[in-house]
């Protein structure tokens, strides 16, 4: 993993666990994923718990970037 990398995942994993902090994360294939409260990074990726019950994952490697926003 190269520098640039290793620092976003740095950042990443730091605002993640704020929750007082709205994430937008915006991805290479043009979608945009809003994370909610219920977050958290495992190794190379960020776990997004739905209200439904539904788990997503989402690979820090298809991350183009994200905005940062106080709730």
């Amino acid at each position: 993993m190269d520098q640039k990398a290793n620092q976003f995942k740095k950042v990443l994993s730091r605002y993640v666990n704020y929750r007082g902090i709205d994430i937008i994360l915006y991805l290479k294939d043009g979608s945009i994923v809003e994370l909610d409260k219920n977050r958290r990074i495992e190794g190379e990726c960020v776990i997004k718990n739905e209200r439904e019950g539904v788990i997503s994952r989402i690979e820090l490697s298809d991350i183009l970037k994200a905005d940062f926003y106080a709730a």
